[in-house]
This record gives structure tokens, sequence and C-alpha cells, in this order.
């Protein structure tokens, strides 16, 4: 905090709007540095990638209109959801699990009124990603499972010769 700034001024944190008591100098360096920081976070933030993304890559990847690769999306998703809203899992293999779980009833506290609240029984839908899909994510995880499932498995015995 500044000499002489109380807490609820504008200069006691220090942030660029303070930036009208310093010197023209150090204003350009501090705009420079925050410009620069702004573009080191954009860069690593973690963007989700979209609809219109995923229609562009079937598109591009399949050599499909972005229509069609759309209808295709379209088609894909409505049928997961139809099969997991009548309760049927959908598989697919490599990928994952789509599937219906029944979340049964309880007790939830309200902390603005400080009471205990009924929470109904409800069904949601669940993904449970494959072992194909883990692996992709997380190889060195994959890894570490496949060793110590075989350290876990045993030699194989050898068959012992009939008598004739």
């Amino acid at each position: 905090m500044r000499r002489g700034a109380s807490f609820g001024s504008p200069h006691a944190s220090g942030r660029l709007g303070a930036a009208a008591t310093l010197p023209p100098l150090a204003v350009g360096i501090r705009l420079r540095c925050a410009e620069a920081l702004r573009l080191i976070s954009r860069h690593r933030k973690k963007s989700t990638v979209n609809r219109i993304e995923l229609v562009e890559k079937i598109a591009t990847t399949h050599t499909v209109s972005k229509a069609e690769a759309a209808r295709i999306l379209e088609t894909v998703t409505s049928a997961i959801v139809a099969a997991v809203k009548k309760g049927d899992p959908v598989q697919i293999v490599g990928f994952g699990t789509f599937k219906q779980v029944a979340r049964a009833a309880r007790t939830g506290f309200n902390p603005q009124a400080g009471t205990a609240i009924k929470i109904a029984a409800q069904k949601v839908p669940k993904f449970v990603p494959g072992a194909a899909f883990k692996a992709a994510v997380d190889p060195k995880a994959a890894k570490r499972k496949a060793d110590k499932a075989a350290a876990a498995k045993p030699a194989p015995k050898k068959a012992a010769a009939k008598k004739k």
C-alpha cells in the first residue's frame, strides 16, 4: 500500500487505477507489463471445444459439408440422449459409457434460512470414460496400471505331463 493512502482509497491497492500518480515512464512500463500478462494468460487458458468446432473437425476430417457434419453430430447426440432417457446405457468401446443413474432423496441445508430441506430423488445422466480414453488422457497412469496388473499376475504354471 502506498504511503498516505487509506484502505478504502483507489490508490491503496496499487492497481493500474493508481497510475495517475506515477511518473509517465512508470505508467508506460506498468501498462506494458499488464498487457504482457494479459497476453500470457490468454494463451494459458484452456478453451472448451464447442459444437461448432466439433462440426468443423468432422467436416474437414471426412470431407463433408458443415451442414452435413452438423446433421451427423445432431443424430449421434440425439440417439445417445434418447437411449439414456429410456434408461438404456450407450457404450462406445474405447471411448466410454453414457448411462442414467438414480440419485436417492436426501436432506440438504439452506444456508440463507439456516434450515434443513428435502431434496427429491432424481435421475441424472452419467459418463464413465473407457480404458482407451483414460489412457489417452493420462498415459503415465495407464502405464502404472498395466505394470501393477503385470506384477500382481502370477507366472503361468506349466501343465503336468500326463502319465500313460
